[in-house]
């Protein structure tokens, strides 16, 4: 990380460790593909819930590299299927994200008994965060 520190963690942790809606895109056949998804951000990585059949997902099965971008911070990352939302393995950031999206998780969009629905990891590996001035680069 260039000048990544316990600041930028904590502005990161303010903006994003709470349902927050960022722009996620894929990339198939050379052509870009973006998309608005509710995101949860802790250590470093961005939690998704999404469909396991979804265009996003298929691409990143091609093409794990993907670029987010939210309230003044884009990034790099590699995107990785964590595998079904209710497997024992996720609990932990299970409960994190059902408390995240409390507002909206249990409106009918989302099927917790299909083993389709899951978690999408974006593991950021480079960004630029913006804040008062101070540019974070990791």
């Amino acid at each position: 990380m260039k000048n990544w520190n316990e600041q930028a963690e904590k502005i990161m942790i303010e903006r994003f460790g709470k349902d927050t809606v960022i722009s996620l895109s894929t990339v198939e056949n050379g052509i870009p593909y973006v998309r608005y998804v509710n995101a949860y951000y802790e250590k470093g990585a961005f939690y998704i819930i999404t469909y396991a059949l979804s265009t996003k997902m298929k691409h990143i099965e091609k093409n794990s590299t993907v670029a987010i971008a939210g309230d003044w911070f884009t990034a790099h990352g590699k995107g990785v299927n964590l595998g079904f939302f209710g497997k024992e393995e996720n609990a932990l950031i299970a409960e994190k994200l059902r408390k995240a999206f409390a507002e909206w998780i249990d409106n009918g969009h989302n099927n917790f008994d299909d083993k389709n629905t899951i978690i999408l990891c974006v593991e950021l590996t480079d960004g630029l965060l913006l804040s008062h001035g101070t540019r974070y680069e990791f």
